[in-house]
């Protein structure tokens, strides 16, 4: 039944699609562009993905033809398969389009898709279970919470049945995950022990809670308070809410504690993916898609060895200045400042308000100050929270979420609070730059609000090297424009470069050198002075998700490497705000077209 209503869905909506393009384009005379093709198939994808059409908010408005709130995604092992042969189809698409009939954006979007497609179909057709469903960051018990208490939008009574409406599919949705889970399981690839027993604790902290501190609940009853509706509705809507609880939410979370405790027995011994079944190669294609670059694993390694020790130096010099003493040991010397009080917050009962209002503050001072380097600055505004409680004992320093596109939902910069150590003051300013402005926050809202950017462009990719990247070099840029205050707000800033760093030297000494957690804590623990909640955190991070900590630092080093390229051709017509724009105004491209679009612009004004 549910292939036969997703068939005559996309049967639909395929005809009303193609055939609106073809009315246009035979009037025109022209045959459907590639960029036509490319934004039917991200409406396609957004159409499929109810969790998507609510993120983006402008679907909301058509929710009475849409019911997608009331709605979740229920893949499995199925839809895995038909991934799969989409993608393969989609391929062989493109390739059919004529290079020499492109227009130069044109020729950059299909490169950007090919690759793209090309990496998730060889991880899919050859590595389609070497990840981790359920692991202790990222995990789809956490998404699906986050989602719930963060993105579903409660302004209605509507909208309020449509939060129970989601919950009551809850245990159907994770019964699909199972397919996969139990898959993986066929294969033999498990995670290590300590996701096991993060995600055991994680499930059974949701399970036990009571109901006043069950976020589900708890946002629940707090939103529906904050709407204009009676007593006896809101008593109504908590009841349906209690009955989801327990008919659909408990038991959903209950499959997924069974399935741990099953094969907790069966926990990989090992950390890195060289464990897993033809683990080098998939280690490799994850470095190729996460940096989209060519480097090796060696490559990455040597890299991070030789940025650790230049960061390193350029810390001392620091530190003597601050009278400290010559050639300290950086990391022992960090961890002393990580715990002096001067750099941190009394531990008292408001003190999560007071550091988010602190973080606001920077945020607007750093608007102001960043605004002469940008030809455009963001219409949307960012707000700082305090990571939620039920996961920010295993998050890391901080996260982005992306604006609504109808700006019904601000940018958001998520700090974790939870360790009161994990925020010295000296190091605010560094994360607020990354994940606010001039870093996420400015480089997505810009993107979320180009109107020059076709569909596919703005939405149909993704990649942290550019985005993670953007985000590290606006650290470095904001040291620049002197928005540091002081040596040691410079020191955050070089702490959190040295951070980035790192990770390309235990990103890779977990998953190609074969170290064992215990030595890539160690190491990072020795290099940087993170705290120990920190350094845990972030090891356990790369774990369950290889590859990606590389991208940071390989795409600050490329969009540096290109602006000093481009600073020594152009001389005195080099103007910032115009590198920014060849860099930010198109999209969320890969390192080697970020690399052709700054040659275009060096190319163009001589």
């Amino acid at each position: 039944m549910k292939k036969i209503l997703k068939f005559l869905k996309y049967t639909v909506i395929t005809f009303i699609t193609i055939f609106g393009l073809y009315l246009i384009n035979l009037f025109l005379m022209k045959p459907i562009s590639i960029d036509h093709y490319l934004g039917k198939e991200i409406v396609m994808e957004m159409l499929d993905s109810p969790e998507t059409m609510t993120y983006l908010g402008i679907f909301d408005r058509f929710n009475f033809i849409t019911n997608h709130q009331s709605k979740l995604s229920d893949d499995g092992l199925e839809d895995l398969k038909e991934e799969l042969e989409e993608m393969q189809q989609a391929k062989e698409i493109l390739e059919r389009y004529d290079d020499s009939k492109l227009s130069q954006q044109q020729s950059i979007t299909k490169k950007i898709a090919l690759f793209d497609l090309n990496n998730n179909i060889k991880h899919l057709d050859q590595f389609p279970f070497h990840q981790y469903p359920l692991n202790q960051i990222g995990g789809i018990h956490l998404n699906i919470i986050q989602f719930m208490t963060d993105v579903h939008p409660i302004r209605s009574n509507s909208e309020a049945e449509a939060y129970i409406d989601r919950l009551n599919m809850l245990d159907k949705v994770f019964e699909s995950k199972m397919e996969i889970l139990n898959a993986q399981k066929e294969a033999g690839i498990f995670p290590p022990r300590f996701v096991f027993d993060h995600v055991i604790r994680q499930l059974n902290e949701f399970l036990e809670s009571s109901k006043g501190s069950n976020p589900i609940r708890d946002v629940f009853q707090r939103k529906i308070s904050e709407i204009d509706l009676s007593e006896e509705t809101q008593t109504e809507l908590m009841n349906d809410l209690d009955v989801a609880m327990q008919d659909s939410v408990k038991p959903g979370f209950k499959i997924l504690l069974g399935f741990m405790m099953e094969t907790l027995p069966m926990a990989n011994p090992n950390d890195g993916v060289w464990s897993l079944p033809n683990g080098d190669e998939f280690y490799a294609l994850r470095l190729k898609a996460q940096t989209t670059t060519d480097y090796t694993a060696e490559e990455i390694h040597n890299i991070g060895l030789t940025e650790v020790d230049r960061i390193s130096k350029r810390m001392q010099t620091i530190l003597a200045e601050l009278k400290y003493g010559d050639n300290l040991n950086v990391g022992e010397t960090m961890n002393k400042l990580n715990e002096d009080p001067q750099f941190l917050y009394a531990d008292t009962p408001d003190r999560k308000s007071i550091v988010v209002k602190d973080y606001n503050d920077i945020v607007e001072e750093t608007w102001l100050a960043a605004a002469d380097s940008f030809h455009k600055m963001p219409e949307s505004k960012v707000e700082v929270r305090a990571i939620p409680e039920y996961s920010e004992q295993n998050e890391a320093g901080g996260y982005y979420m992306s604006p609504a596109l109808d700006g019904s939902r601000p940018g958001v910069f998520y700090a974790n609070l939870y360790d009161i150590k994990q925020t010295p003051t000296y190091s605010m300013r560094a994360l607020a730059f990354h994940e606010a402005i001039p870093g996420h926050h400015l480089q997505n809202a810009l993107n979320t609000e180009n109107k020059e950017l076709t569909l596919f462009r703005k939405f149909g990719y993704y990649t942290s090297a550019f985005g993670e990247g953007w985000a590290l070099y606006s650290e470095r840029l904001s040291l620049e424009l002197g928005m540091a205050q002081s040596l040691y707000d410079e020191l955050g800033v070089l702490q959190s470069e040295l951070f980035r760093a790192v990770r390309l030297v235990v990103d890779t000494g977990l998953h190609y050198k074969r170290w064992t957690r215990e030595e890539a804590i160690d190491y990072m623990k020795k290099t940087t002075g993170m705290s120990d909640v920190e350094v845990v955190t972030e090891i356990e991070r790369y774990i369950v998700w290889p590859g990606q900590a590389c991208s940071y630092k390989v795409g600050m080093l490329k969009i540096l490497e290109l602006r000093e390229k481009a600073q020594a051709e152009m001389g005195d017509d080099f103007d910032i705000r115009d590198f920014h724009s060849a860099v930010l105004d198109n999209g969320v491209p890969p390192l080697f077209i970020v690399e052709e679009l700054v040659n275009t612009m060096i190319n163009t004004t001589n």
